[in-house]
């Protein structure tokens, strides 16, 4: 399999996936500006040109983080990052996974782009103040839910753990800080200092 990504990425969340499950990857870096990679012309891969894209061994080509993450799972299909069909700690984890991309990964989204859609300081502002708004309200969310929990749906690391702490890191792009959240950011030391995210994001040049 191959995993299109861009460093720092919502890529990084699936690539942490992998590493996990101990999988046998390639991985291929897209140059999200100019939509390149080493394929070349990333949207003949990927006609969203977003990440991340997985190539899998068929050569068909799955997108969506959220879903090439429970894809990647199921490989397993022994329960491990993801629960077994038909129970409910897998829809415990589903339901995570579903808040993530719907209330904090896409409230994170326009903060990267500000400057590019939107022409005046005070109008960035303005948008700026609305989203982080937003993630604080669900951040305050995230924390009580997850109390003194290790991880989100208890004792056991998932996919949504995954996709979590890589949308957490994100907070020091966008000027915003865990201080206020004492367990969230307990939480990100912990996910940051399991073997396979420290791989993962070494592969990603995001740390050495």
């Amino acid at each position: 399999m191959k995993l299109f990504y861009s460093p720092g990425s919502c890529a990084l969340a699936p690539h942490i996936v992998m590493a996990e499950l101990n999988m046998a990857y390639e991985l291929e870096a897209v140059n999200l500006k100019d939509k390149t990679c080493a394929s070349g012309d990333y949207y003949k891969t990927n006609m969203k040109g977003s990440v991340p894209a997985l190539k899998m061994d068929s050569g068909d080509i799955l997108t969506e983080g959220a879903i090439i993450s429970q894809y990647l799972a199921d490989q397993k299909n022994d329960g491990t990052l993801l629960a077994k069909f038909g129970t409910i700690d897998r829809f415990r984890t589903l339901e995570w996974m579903n808040f993530i991309a719907t209330d904090i990964h896409k409230n994170f989204s326009p903060l990267f782009s500000l400057e590019r859609n939107y022409k005046t300081a005070e109008t960035q502002n303005e948008v700026k103040n609305v989203f982080k708004t937003a993630l604080t309200d669900k951040f305050n969310f995230i924390a009580e839910k997850l109390g003194q929990n290790n991880y989100l749906t208890g004792t056991e690391f998932t996919i949504a753990d995954a996709y979590l702490f890589t949308c957490l890191t994100w907070t020091k792009y966008v000027g915003m800080e865990l201080t206020n959240w004492t367990n969230l950011n307990s939480y990100v030391k912990r996910v940051s200092e399991r073997p396979a995210v420290i791989r993962a994001m070494t592969e990603q040049g995001l740390i050495k």
